[in-house]
């Protein structure tokens, strides 16, 4: 096997994402849809899309990168982000910034850590950040589309109302959740409301390419797009950090061990990364693994980092 490692000065994504998708085109198992959510279930485990973002926003992609697909647990990257632009370090008081080791919707270590998550992107966490930042702005998914659209640069951008419904359909697990840590104080919104808020942030839809770009601002060290400061230097080292140990759910380690760098999924089959200082990613293939990871999405992003050696390490 022949590696393609290269200097980043000298670096084109196109030939490096033609080789990916080949790649992956070949692969003979690909993992399962999310089944629990009913309206994510039917997707095509085959399908494959994946873009690269450089720091000024242009875009390279292949396969079904123009494709919009339910984000899910993509948007706590930015609901994170928006919360500690919009309130500071006030609201790691309420969730914490370690690894679970646990299912991104478990139930068991709320009870003996008093209902304080153990971080940000599992279920329990981002309920809270949603409930921070509908006490900040009094919506937080117009406020989350407004950002993610302007960062994107696509005003199209929206939530599916299907798969809205069908979440808050089956979803008495993050009810449970969100009931529990309001029993120790630490939801300060009604739990009904914060559920629809919750849910329609899940199911807001973009592209490989929306998102690569919307995510630009953690590889400019909290940079925007049109040039203003989201987040302090020190902020957006934060949120990639916690990324890199935490936003795989409970294979986190594995996923740093195999990619190197700072990652979120989703269980809608999408994975954003970023590498600080040089570009962004984001892959889709809806087919899962026991953990809730793409499949496909963690083998490509694999390849990525060995092909170019662009990597957090």
């Amino acid at each position: 096997m022949v590696i393609m490692a290269v200097s980043s000065s000298s670096l084109t994504f196109r030939p490096v994402l033609d080789r990916i998708a080949a790649e992956i085109e070949n692969m003979p198992a690909r993992g399962r849809p999310a089944d629990y959510i009913p309206a994510l279930a039917a997707c095509d485990p085959r399908r494959f899309g994946m873009a690269v973002a450089e720091l000024d926003g242009t875009v390279y992609g292949v396969g079904d990168w123009r494709q919009p697909f339910s984000a899910q647990s993509l948007t706590k990257v930015f609901t994170l982000a928006l919360v500690l632009a919009g309130g500071g370090d006030v609201l790691w008081e309420h969730v914490g910034r370690e690894p679970s080791g646990n299912p991104f919707n478990s139930l068991v270590q709320l009870e003996y850590e008093n209902g304080i998550p153990r971080n940000p992107f599992i279920n329990a966490g981002a309920l809270v950040v949603t409930d921070r930042l509908y006490t900040q702005t009094g919506d937080t998914v117009g406020t989350l589309l407004d950002f993610l659209r302007a960062e994107s640069g696509n005003a199209q951008l929206a939530i599916n109302k299907d798969v809205a419904a069908s979440e808050s359909a089956h979803g008495d697990r993050n009810a449970a959740l969100g009931h529990f840590m309001a029993s120790y104080g630490n939801i300060g919104n009604p739990v009904p409301v914060l559920l629809d808020q919750y849910f329609r942030q899940c199911s807001i839809e973009a592209s490989c390419a929306d998102l690569a770009v919307a995510t630009g601002f953690l590889a400019r060290h909290g940079i925007r797009a049109d040039g203003t400061r989201l987040l302090s230097r020190s902020q957006a080292k934060q949120v990639n950090a916690v990324m890199l140990t935490c936003g795989t759910y409970d294979a986190a380690g594995e996923f740093a061990y195999r990619v190197g760098l700072p990652g979120k999924s989703g269980v809608g089959g999408g994975i954003i990364a970023v590498v600080p200082g040089r570009c962004t990613l984001c892959v889709w293939s809806p087919g899962l693994d026991e953990r809730g990871n793409s499949v496909a999405g963690v083998a490509a992003l694999e390849r990525f980092t060995t092909l170019t050696g662009l990597s957090v390490f």
